[in-house]
């Protein structure tokens, strides 16, 4: 019996999720849908709250800095607007044929019989048009997306009377009296979005490996347990255990991350039987 124990020890996988990033990740930063994005922000800020183009892009860059998304620090400061308007108006203009399909990625995660799922900061209808546009919908058992860590996020009217946070004079001061104000939403790089996020999905940070093109979002992984995998770059950066050029390299970081002392094949990487768990949908 306790050889039987040791046996089942020895070969029970390290690993039993991948858990990818969306945007820049699955597909490259050269699609263009990233600079597209960042413009319909700003159009957004313009259009729809008023706020003056000589600010849009210093708010911006602060909003990000230290809310994740511009959209999670427009709501911190005070803004009102509908979730569904901004993401319509943010993504529902982007030019999603830049995302070619991609049969090598597919073939990829397909080899891989190992749970898979998306973890996005994008919407579900965003999430949805990019993976079918790179063909790969069907590879992974769900997407933790806005609306699964927002599911009671109020749709605000377009009302923004009430006095606006302003952060840029925040930051000119030495030892402001006030605190910086707290974002109702919950998104990457935010902690207790994370946790929140593996726990709603049942996933074991220990034994799952985190692929993602932000070193920040990856940081956050790594204090709370995740095995992480900076994509874009081969220069590994502080906060991920590896580095890849583009997730056509995956397993590339698996033989890596599977067993650090042990030469691992593409055998063994793809013999490991996982049961597939609750789908977690949004």
């Amino acid at each position: 019996m306790e050889f039987q124990d040791r046996c089942k020890q020895s070969t029970r996988p390290k690993f039993d999720c991948l858990l990818f990033d969306l945007d820049d990740t699955l597909y490259p930063l050269s699609s263009g849908i990233a600079a597209e994005c960042r413009k319909n922000i700003g159009e957004y800020m313009l259009e729809k709250l008023g706020i003056p183009p000589s600010k849009i892009d210093s708010l911006c860059t602060l909003l990000y800095k230290h809310y994740g998304t511009t959209m999670a620090g427009l709501r911190a400061i005070g803004y009102n607007f509908d979730n569904d308007d901004y993401h319509g108006f943010v993504h529902g203009r982007l030019p999603y044929d830049n995302i070619k399909p991609d049969p090598s990625l597919r073939h990829v995660l397909l080899s891989l019989p190992i749970r898979k799922m998306i973890f996005t900061n994008g919407d579900k209808a965003h999430a949805a048009k990019v993976l079918k546009r790179l063909g790969i919908e069907d590879c992974f058992e769900g997407i933790i997306c806005f609306e699964t860590l927002n599911p009671d996020s109020v749709a605000f009217a377009t009302d923004n009377t009430s006095k606006i946070f302003d952060i840029e004079d925040y930051f000119t001061k030495i030892n402001p009296s006030e605190e910086l104000p707290k974002t109702p939403l919950l998104c990457k790089p935010n902690i207790d979005a994370m946790e929140h996020a593996l726990k709603i999905s049942n996933i074991n940070p220990q034994r799952t490996i985190f692929f993602d093109d932000s070193i920040r979002n990856l940081q956050s992984g790594k204090r709370i347990g995740l095995h992480t995998v900076l994509v874009g770059t081969s220069q590994r950066a502080k906060g991920a255990d590896y580095a890849i050029e583009s997730m056509h390299n995956i397993k590339e970081a698996l033989r890596k991350l599977w067993d650090e002392d042990t030469e691992i094949s593409d055998d063994v990487i793809c013999s490991a039987k996982v049961a597939i768990e609750t789908s977690v949908t949004a």
